[in-house]
């Protein structure tokens, strides 16, 4: 009778397994290492998407310090976010591509190019894109929260407070991608982008006040 259920729950095994096949992953990287690499682009996202906050923010901050004017905040704010995210795709597209010769060297090396190695490397358009795009998510927030509103103090005030509560998000995000403490990212990613606000505006309103 023993004998009769093992097999049983073997045949159940067989069939669960036949069933819901695991996926399919190249040779040499397993479900943790698979795992890694998606964890280590979102964090690189969010950390594009806050660099492109606090940039765009202290810009159009600095730029508030001095003119009151929307449509001046706007176009800075906007010309900061197509020069950053440029930036920031041309620097990712070098960086990986160093990383790749890098890499495709080694490969040589060992005697395993145009195996699944090589399909596993990162590509530089891709990396490229993926930064822009983070970059011009997180520019995107100070433009949208200056872009409607008239009047100077006003809009100076909406653009710190949801520069805020975006970066504390980021902060919230990273720490989870990261297994660090929620409360000390957080405060660490706020404090850093009110320091760069700060100092910005700050800056420029002495430009202001010297009549430069």
């Amino acid at each position: 009778m023993a004998m009769n259920m093992d097999g049983n729950v073997s045949k159940m095994a067989a069939v669960v397994d036949a069933e819901n096949p695991r996926r399919a992953l190249p040779c040499g990287v397993d479900d943790d290492d698979d795992l890694s690499q998606r964890a280590n682009w979102l964090r690189a996202a969010v950390l594009g998407a806050n660099d492109g906050l606090v940039s765009t923010a202290s810009l159009m901050l600095g730029v508030g310090a001095v003119k009151a004017d929307a449509r001046a905040m706007v176009i800075s704010g906007f010309a900061g976010l197509l020069a950053g995210a440029c930036s920031m795709a041309i620097g990712e597209f070098v960086s990986v591509c160093s990383q790749r010769d890098v890499e495709l060297a080694q490969l040589d090396r060992d005697g395993k190019r145009g195996g699944d190695e090589e399909k596993a490397l990162p590509s530089p358009v891709q990396a490229a894109a993926a930064s822009a795009l983070a970059f011009s998510v997180g520019a995107l927030v100070p433009l949208l929260a200056a872009g409607f509103i008239r009047d100077c103090r006003l809009r100076i005030g909406v653009v710190i407070a949801l520069a805020t509560a975006t970066l504390a998000a980021f902060g919230c995000v990273g720490a989870v991608l990261g297994r660090a403490p929620v409360a000390r990212s957080c405060a660490r990613v706020v404090v850093g982008g009110w320091a760069a606000m700060g100092v910005t505006f700050g800056l420029m309103r002495l430009f202001k006040a010297s009549g430069i």
